[in-house]
């Protein structure tokens, strides 16, 4: 039946609330739920083309698959095959080796249902205490902070106080990019209030900046330096609220005597920005009515992240800053459903309910309510550190689910060496073409939106309802399904009588028993069930006499032992992978605004491949100068734990002496071991969360002369399976899905010489070139140029050795003009393919600057080009274009 179910965004941990429209068993349309209270109908760009991620073919993991030995290839079973052999292995493992030889690595893509039962059958069933979650690598130093200073992981703001803000402070966060819907309201809230401040913090000058007032470009890692000489000069300016912090905090005078040596003068030439800007921001912060700070990884993402966390927290307790509206620092959650994974307690550093696993007590209430006689004592390995422990023969076996640690994690060498040697790698997986696939031993083939029903927790504590418009195609199961039929079968190999952690007859009775869990705990929701959100809609936590809180600490009082909030003394410790002659330059790494993690779910839908086409080292123009590379050529990049080539591009964005990369691309998508063999494995002491951010990199020419680009039209994600072997044949190749002719892939290659004739045969072979409509060849100088045709446009393309006619082939193929003759075709007068900035309607750089330079405005981009006008998330692009064209 036709039909339209509410549910929410997979993407970010805003949370957006959206409308699936089915028709004829069809996802047949997406759209912003207005009624939802985190967008109010607002979408980004990649929440309006969730449609089109919707696949039931070859880019799904369809059916359960099988490795008879590690040396043979995956093959498809019946899932009951794959379930049993599952139980078989993890049973024999857990009787030779004990609990503690397997670990679960879980995903804040997971339903708070999929925490609870994979909780249950860790530390229920097996008795490990190595169950942990991606969320490692982005929001633990803010709980860890959260908790020190509050006394509970509990976000204290909510989205409505982007509304009510006077001084607006954006730290190591580009919310332009990672949360755009929320990055509207902001834009919106100060279109209405010119008078907000708003401070963006961040080496690069990125799209967030473009709003902002102030913008400090500080030197990576050097954040706690800042943030002690905003509190240095509130001091100074006698701006704090001594009243406040008298009757509501602690440690203030161990705070006050740390930031007294860290002037605005000294911390200007530590962090390399001006004092003046330095004194500005605080006087902004301190004079304001409310200020609100928005932050993410470039704070969490680091060896020192817990004490970034708490120097900023700092500022809100000295000003008062909390717990009113417009008011308190506020982490943006990265991934829809971290909160949730928080809250069930499926991380090593947690219990259910935001309970210690260090503490008696609490075990044994969790214990006690799963009706087993105890807990696992004490923290389990967390994300790195398990991953380490597979790699020593620690760790024997590991269950993966719904995440992508062969491209996600730092030093990946490591950690492919690391998932080569164990004995057992189990992966529950929607999407085919992960690189963690390649490593698996068992594949469990993975339900996902919209196919799964449950509830996932946003950034401001709101529990919504996911529901499924879907069934699950093959035989995918949601993932709580897959660990209840594994956790069913190995209860009755080793442990019988627990095999009533797994009778469930649905996600409803998941949550009940959750939520029953959380009572009288700080984030109680006790009373939620799906029958009160099916009518009453999202709701934030804690939720007590049937309302939830929409902001915490409004009373002052806090969650510690003494109800008071602890000020922190850090001292600095600076990034911990140092700059020096060897390697001069400052890598840092981000997201980019149309893609999603590693790829695997935005790469399928093609207006989000226009933006930004391939991963490049995007550097300071005087630095590329310096280093005669030239935008587009390829540079060898080397950090302390690996390599890679890529190509360059110039961006005055970007610092001197600095570096930028996009984070999302993995070995899928390039030769080598993708973007994080570059970073850095180095933890937090508290958080443990690793500082994916930064490293220290050396950049030279990659000397590779001969190079190849080729385009094939057709479905990217078959097409990636069936030729990532070139992948493999070079030093540098790059295999990318794009728009080009509604969509294909790209591959470029590189390599130090003239390859042999065979390998050149079979490019020309897989890329169309056998009887090409178009040809050229310079045998002797290992030159190829072939174009195949359909319907006038071409459907495959390949250039070896001369690629100067790259760009009039691909703007030929995606719907341009045809090149005038087979002299301009072939390069002799090569095109230009200008870069897509909206990818709502597909509006190019060239004609958005042109209609500028015309005299037009926002208003008038809009009018006349359509840009800005679907998801808005081009707006900063589009602003910053503005300003540069208009100051040229």
């Amino acid at each position: 039946m036709d039909r339209t179910v509410k549910s929410v965004c997979c993407y970010c941990g805003t949370g957006c609330g959206v409308n699936l429209t089915v028709k004829d068993g069809q996802l047949a349309a997406v759209e912003g739920d207005a009624a939802h209270p985190a967008n109010f109908g607002r979408l980004c760009s990649k929440g309006r083309t969730l449609g089109l991620t919707v696949r039931r073919d070859e880019a799904r993991v369809l059916s359960a698959q099988l490795r008879c030995d590690r040396g043979a290839a995956l093959a498809a079973v019946p899932l009951e095959t794959a379930l049993d052999a599952a139980a078989d292995r993890l049973a024999d493992i857990i009787r030779r080796d004990g609990p503690d030889a397997v670990a679960f690595y879980l995903s804040g893509q997971l339903l708070t249902e999929d925490y609870v039962v994979f909780n249950r059958l860790a530390r229920g069933l097996v008795g490990t205490r190595h169950i942990d979650s991606n969320s490692r690598l982005c929001m633990s130093s803010a709980v860890s902070a959260y908790k020190a200073s509050f006394g509970a992981d509990a976000p204290p703001c909510s989205y409505e106080d982007l509304d009510a803000a006077d001084c607006v402070l954006i730290a190591g966060a580009n919310p332009a990019y990672a949360h755009p819907v929320l990055f509207r309201r902001l834009e919106e809230a100060k279109a209405r209030r010119p008078g907000m401040k708003v401070i963006v913090i961040d080496p690069r000058r990125t799209d967030s900046a473009e709003l902002a007032d102030l913008h400090l470009a500080i030197a990576p890692g050097t954040d706690v330096v800042l943030f002690h000489a905003m509190l240095n000069q509130l001091v100074w300016d006698g701006l704090v609220d001594d009243a406040y912090v008298e009757r509501h905090c602690e440690g203030y005078p161990e705070a006050k005597a740390r930031v007294r040596e860290f002037t605005p003068e000294v911390a200007a030439g530590v962090c390399g920005v001006a004092a003046a800007d330095i004194v500005k921001a605080a006087r902004w912060f301190g004079e304001a009515g409310a200020a609100l700070s928005l932050y993410t990884m470039g704070l969490n993402q680091s060896a020192a992240g817990v004490d970034k966390n708490r120097a900023l927290i700092n500022l809100h307790l000295a000003c008062g800053h909390i717990g009113k509206p417009g008011a308190g620092p506020f982490s943006l959650t990265g991934q829809p459903n971290a909160m949730g994974g928080r809250e069930a307690g499926a991380m090593a550093t947690l219990l259910p309910g935001h309970r210690d696993p260090d503490n008696a007590q609490h075990r044994a209430e969790v214990a006690a309510a799963w009706g087993v006689d105890a807990l696992p004592a004490g923290t389990g390995l967390t994300a790195v550190e398990l991953f380490d422990a597979v790699g020593t023969g620690r760790v024997k076996a590991v269950w993966i689910a719904a995440t992508n640690p062969a491209a996600s994690l730092p030093e990946q060498a490591k950690v492919r060496a690391a998932l080569q040697k164990a004995e057992l790698v189990i992966v529950s997986e929607a999407f085919a073409g992960t690189d963690t696939l390649a490593f698996a031993d068992i594949v469990l083939p993975a339900a996902t939106w919209p196919e799964k029903d449950g509830t996932l927790t946003n950034s401001e504590r709101r529990v919504s309802r996911v529901r499924a418009a879907l069934p699950p195609p093959g035989d995918a199961q949601a993932d709580w399904q897959l660990a209840c039929a594994v956790g069913t079968r190995l209860a009755a190999r080793i442990a019988p009588e627990r095999a009533h952690l797994f009778d469930y007859t649905g996600p409803a009775d998941i949550f009940a028993g959750h939520a029953a869990l959380t009572a009288g705990r700080d984030l109680d929701y006790s009373a939620l069930s799906y029958a009160l959100l099916d009518a009453q809609g999202p709701q934030q936590w804690p939720f007590r006499q049937g309302a939830g809180q929409v902001r915490l600490y409004t009373d002052g009082v806090f969650a510690t032992g003494s109800g008071r909030a602890r000020f922190a003394a850090p001292a600095y410790v600076p990034v911990a992978d140092v700059v020096n002659a060897h390697f001069p330059l400052r890598l840092t790494s981000g997201r980019l605004r149309d893609q999603w993690h590693t790829a695997g779910r935005t790469s399928l839908a093609v207006p989000l491949l226009r933006h930004v086409e391939a991963p490049a080292l995007a550097m300071n123009p005087t630095d590329l100068e310096r280093l005669r590379l030239a935008p587009g050529a390829l540079a060898r990049v080397r950090s302390r734990r690996g390599e890679l080539v890529l190509p360059v591009t110039a961006d005055e964005a970007v610092r001197a002496g600095h570096a930028f990369v996009p984070m999302h691309w993995g070995r899928a998508w390039m030769a080598g071991d993708g973007v994080n063999v570059l970073m850095n494995g180095a933890l937090d002491p508290l958080s443990r969360q690793p500082e994916l951010k930064h490293a220290a990199v050396a950049v030279a020419p990659a000397n590779l002369a001969w190079q190849a680009e080729a385009f094939v039209a057709g479905d990217a994600p078959f097409l990636r399976g069936r030729l990532a072997h070139w992948l493999e044949a070079f030093p540098f190749a790059q295999l990318m899905a794009v728009a080009d002719a509604g969509g294909g892939v790209w591959l470029r290659v590189a390599a130090k010489a003239t390859p042999d004739a065979a390998l050149l045969a079979d490019l020309a072979r897989d890329f169309g070139g056998v009887g090409a409509d178009l040809a050229l060849d310079d045998a002797a100088r290992g030159v190829l140029r072939r174009v195949s045709l359909d319907a006038g446009r071409p459907r495959a393309w390949l250039l070896c050795g001369d690629t100067r006619a790259r760009d009039a082939l691909r703007g030929w193929a995606d719907g341009g003009a045809a090149p005038q003759s087979a002299a301009a075709l072939f390069g002799a007068a090569p095109g230009s393919r200008s870069r897509v900035v909206c990818a709502c309607e597909g509006v190019r750089e060239a004609a958005i600057d042109a209609a500028i330079r015309r005299g037009a405005d926002l208003t008038g981009l809009k009018k006349e080009l359509g840009c800005g006008t679907g998801c808005g998330s081009c707006v900063p692009e589009i602003i910053g274009r503005l300003n540069r064209v208009c100051a040229a």
